[in-house]
Protein backbone atom coordinates (compact mmCIF):
# COMPACT_ATOMS: atom_id res chain seq x y z
CA UNK A 1 0.00 0.00 0.00
CA UNK A 2 2.80 2.52 0.66
CA UNK A 3 4.62 1.96 -2.69
CA UNK A 4 1.15 2.37 -4.36
CA UNK A 5 0.18 5.86 -2.20
CA UNK A 6 4.26 7.14 -3.35
CA UNK A 7 3.26 5.97 -7.07
CA UNK A 8 -0.07 7.24 -6.95
CA UNK A 9 0.62 10.51 -5.38
CA UNK A 10 3.56 11.11 -7.44
CA UNK A 11 2.92 9.35 -10.85
CA UNK A 12 -1.20 10.18 -10.37
CA UNK A 13 -3.51 7.29 -10.05
CA UNK A 14 -4.12 6.43 -14.53
CA UNK A 15 -0.13 6.92 -14.50
CA UNK A 16 0.54 3.88 -12.77
CA UNK A 17 0.42 0.10 -13.05
CA UNK A 18 0.23 -2.93 -11.21
CA UNK A 19 3.27 -4.28 -12.31
CA UNK A 20 4.93 -0.45 -11.20
CA UNK A 21 3.39 -1.10 -7.80
CA UNK A 22 4.45 -4.84 -7.60
CA UNK A 23 8.12 -3.84 -8.82
CA UNK A 24 8.37 -1.11 -5.76
CA UNK A 25 7.11 -2.87 -3.53
CA UNK A 26 9.31 -5.99 -4.48
CA UNK A 27 6.70 -8.38 -4.66
CA UNK A 28 5.85 -10.27 -7.77
CA UNK A 29 2.39 -8.95 -9.92
CA UNK A 30 0.53 -12.11 -9.11
CA UNK A 31 0.92 -11.65 -5.22
CA UNK A 32 -0.17 -7.53 -5.72
CA UNK A 33 -3.49 -9.03 -7.27
CA UNK A 34 -3.47 -11.71 -4.19
CA UNK A 35 -4.29 -8.92 -1.89
CA UNK A 36 -6.19 -6.25 -3.72
CA UNK A 37 -7.98 -7.86 -6.65
CA UNK A 38 -8.02 -4.77 -8.61
CA UNK A 39 -6.01 -1.15 -8.83
CA UNK A 40 -9.20 0.41 -7.93
CA UNK A 41 -9.68 -1.72 -4.52
CA UNK A 42 -5.67 -0.72 -4.25
CA UNK A 43 -6.80 2.84 -4.25
CA UNK A 44 -9.86 2.77 -1.79
CA UNK A 45 -8.19 0.72 0.82
CA UNK A 46 -5.24 3.62 0.60
CA UNK A 47 -7.69 6.36 0.98
CA UNK A 48 -10.11 5.04 3.30
CA UNK A 49 -7.50 3.81 5.66
CA UNK A 50 -5.95 7.54 5.94
CA UNK A 51 -9.46 9.01 6.68
CA UNK A 52 -10.04 6.40 9.02
CA UNK A 53 -6.69 7.28 10.61
CA UNK A 54 -7.77 10.86 10.24
CA UNK A 55 -11.39 10.16 12.05
CA UNK A 56 -9.47 8.29 14.94
CA UNK A 57 -9.00 11.27 16.96
CA UNK A 58 -12.84 12.87 15.84
CA UNK A 59 -15.43 13.00 19.20
CA UNK A 60 -12.79 10.39 21.48
CA UNK A 61 -15.82 9.15 23.18
CA UNK A 62 -17.97 7.94 20.30
CA UNK A 63 -21.40 9.74 22.22
CA UNK A 64 -21.99 11.66 19.26
CA UNK A 65 -21.34 15.13 20.87
CA UNK A 66 -18.01 16.83 20.03
CA UNK A 67 -16.67 19.09 23.39
CA UNK A 68 -14.42 22.09 22.94
CA UNK A 69 -11.42 19.78 24.24
CA UNK A 70 -12.70 17.11 21.50
CA UNK A 71 -12.43 19.57 18.81
CA UNK A 72 -9.23 21.35 19.97
CA UNK A 73 -7.80 17.70 20.00
CA UNK A 74 -8.73 16.43 16.58
CA UNK A 75 -7.92 20.11 14.68
CA UNK A 76 -4.07 19.33 16.54
CA UNK A 77 -3.75 15.83 15.27
CA UNK A 78 -5.10 17.40 11.47
CA UNK A 79 -2.23 19.42 11.70
CA UNK A 80 0.18 16.71 12.63
CA UNK A 81 -1.21 14.42 10.15
CA UNK A 82 -0.78 17.15 7.77
CA UNK A 83 3.08 17.25 8.57
CA UNK A 84 3.55 13.83 8.89
CA UNK A 85 1.34 12.06 5.74
CA UNK A 86 2.09 14.64 3.15
CA UNK A 87 2.25 12.12 0.24
CA UNK A 88 -1.05 10.91 1.86
CA UNK A 89 -2.32 14.09 1.00
CA UNK A 90 -1.26 14.90 -1.99
CA UNK A 91 -3.05 11.52 -3.45
CA UNK A 92 -6.02 12.51 -1.40
CA UNK A 93 -6.46 16.20 -2.91
CA UNK A 94 -5.08 14.70 -6.55
CA UNK A 95 -8.04 12.53 -6.37
CA UNK A 96 -11.17 14.36 -5.56
CA UNK A 97 -10.24 16.99 -8.22
CA UNK A 98 -10.44 13.82 -10.66
CA UNK A 99 -14.34 12.69 -11.13
CA UNK A 100 -13.26 9.45 -12.48
CA UNK A 101 -11.02 8.25 -9.67
CA UNK A 102 -13.18 10.02 -7.19
CA UNK A 103 -15.89 7.80 -8.15
CA UNK A 104 -13.93 5.17 -7.25
CA UNK A 105 -14.09 5.93 -3.40
CA UNK A 106 -17.27 8.44 -3.71
CA UNK A 107 -19.63 6.33 -2.17
CA UNK A 108 -17.52 5.11 1.15
CA UNK A 109 -16.46 8.47 1.03
CA UNK A 110 -19.97 10.02 1.94
CA UNK A 111 -20.61 7.32 4.19
CA UNK A 112 -17.53 7.03 6.39
CA UNK A 113 -17.88 11.24 6.68
CA UNK A 114 -21.83 11.91 7.02
CA UNK A 115 -22.01 10.74 10.37
CA UNK A 116 -18.38 13.31 11.27
CA UNK A 117 -20.59 16.01 9.42
CA UNK A 118 -23.65 15.38 11.63
CA UNK A 119 -21.24 15.88 14.66
CA UNK A 120 -20.19 19.14 13.25
CA UNK A 121 -23.26 20.35 12.64
CA UNK A 122 -24.37 19.48 16.40
CA UNK A 123 -21.95 21.10 17.34
CA UNK A 124 -21.82 24.23 16.37
CA UNK A 125 -25.46 23.95 16.68
CA UNK A 126 -24.57 24.05 20.70
CA UNK A 127 -22.54 26.90 20.56
CA UNK A 128 -25.63 28.92 18.88
CA UNK A 129 -24.78 29.29 15.43
CA UNK A 130 -27.39 30.82 13.14
CA UNK A 131 -26.76 28.21 10.13
CA UNK A 132 -25.20 25.08 11.79
CA UNK A 133 -24.66 22.81 8.81
CA UNK A 134 -23.39 26.03 6.76
CA UNK A 135 -20.71 26.49 9.42
CA UNK A 136 -19.87 22.94 9.41
CA UNK A 137 -19.21 22.83 5.85
CA UNK A 138 -17.46 25.89 6.18
CA UNK A 139 -15.20 24.64 8.78
CA UNK A 140 -14.71 21.52 6.50
CA UNK A 141 -13.91 23.68 3.25
CA UNK A 142 -11.86 25.97 4.98
CA UNK A 143 -9.46 22.50 6.73
CA UNK A 144 -9.59 21.30 2.69
CA UNK A 145 -8.23 24.86 1.76
CA UNK A 146 -5.04 24.98 4.65
CA UNK A 147 -4.44 21.70 4.03
CA UNK A 148 -4.31 22.04 -0.15
CA UNK A 149 -2.39 24.93 0.08
CA UNK A 150 -0.15 23.37 2.60
CA UNK A 151 0.61 20.56 0.52
CA UNK A 152 1.36 22.91 -2.97
CA UNK A 153 4.02 24.65 -0.97
CA UNK A 154 5.17 23.53 2.80
CA UNK A 155 8.18 25.59 3.17
CA UNK A 156 5.82 28.54 2.61
CA UNK A 157 2.82 27.95 4.68
CA UNK A 158 2.49 29.30 8.05
CA UNK A 159 0.64 26.46 9.33
CA UNK A 160 1.05 26.47 13.05
CA UNK A 161 0.08 30.28 13.27
CA UNK A 162 -2.94 29.29 10.98
CA UNK A 163 -3.59 26.28 13.08
CA UNK A 164 -4.11 28.76 16.15
CA UNK A 165 -6.81 30.85 13.81
CA UNK A 166 -8.07 27.88 13.53
CA UNK A 167 -8.40 27.32 17.18
CA UNK A 168 -9.85 30.88 17.77
CA UNK A 169 -12.13 31.27 15.12
CA UNK A 170 -13.89 27.80 15.44
CA UNK A 171 -12.92 26.05 18.74
CA UNK A 172 -12.66 29.11 21.29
Amino acid sequence: MKSAMELFALEGYYNTSISQIARKAGISKGLMYNYFGSKEVLLRSIVLEGIQEMLESFDLNRDGELTREELLYFVDQLFSLLKNKTLYWKLYFSIVVQPQVSNIISSDFREILHPFLQTMKKYFAARGTEKPESEALFFISVMDGLALNYIMNPDHFPLDEIREIIHKRFVK
